[in-house]
């Protein structure tokens, strides 16, 4: 047989609830791929909560077959308490790199009732192609609505999905 391509796939998720944001309730400020959205509800979350960036994160050390975000970065370790979650991102990434693994691309969907995405997709594009070191092409975002329906259509949840390809060299 011939040799198989040196190419893994990798799936990310991440769910988190939205409640509201301090002093009027326990949530943190909105972010999503670092950038900052104008929200009466935010993550309840030890680090920032941006759940992209944890979505993406999982799926490149699933890739990779790396324990998780949760693993490596605990909820129980005051560390990262507010932590940046760029920080998680990029050692995902570095450890890519480290194993001869480049993004190939990567393909995510935010489901959030509200605020809509559209109006900040670019920049967050732009933000985590930074973060990973990878031309902003490499990277689509998406953003979708629950319709009303269960806890991410309450806006009571903010939901994330992400797919990566990375090869090795």
């Amino acid at each position: 047989m011939p040799p198989l391509p040196n190419i893994r796939v990798g799936h990310g998720y991440d769910l988190h609830r939205l409640e509201p944001v301090a002093p009027a309730g326990p949530g943190r400020p909105l972010i999503l791929a670092g950038v900052r959205l104008d929200a009466p509800r935010g993550p309840v979350a030890h680090s920032d909560g941006d759940a992209l960036f944890h979505a993406i994160t999982d799926a490149i050390l699933g890739a990779l077959a790396l324990p998780d975000v949760g693993q490596l970065f605990p909820d129980t370790d005051p560390r990262h308490e507010s932590q940046d979650s760029s920080v998680f991102l990029r050692e995902a990434a570095a450890r890519a790199r480290a194993a001869g693994y480049r993004v190939v691309n990567l393909d995510a969907t935010v489901i959030l009732e509200r605020p809509k995405i559209g109006p900040h997709k670019e920049a967050m594009r732009e933000s985590t192609a930074r973060a990973l070191g990878i031309d902003p092409s490499l990277v689509n975002i998406k953003g979708k609505t629950h319709e009303g329906v269960d806890a991410v259509g309450e806006s009571r949840a903010i939901e994330v999905h992400a797919v990566v390809l990375l090869a090795g060299d």
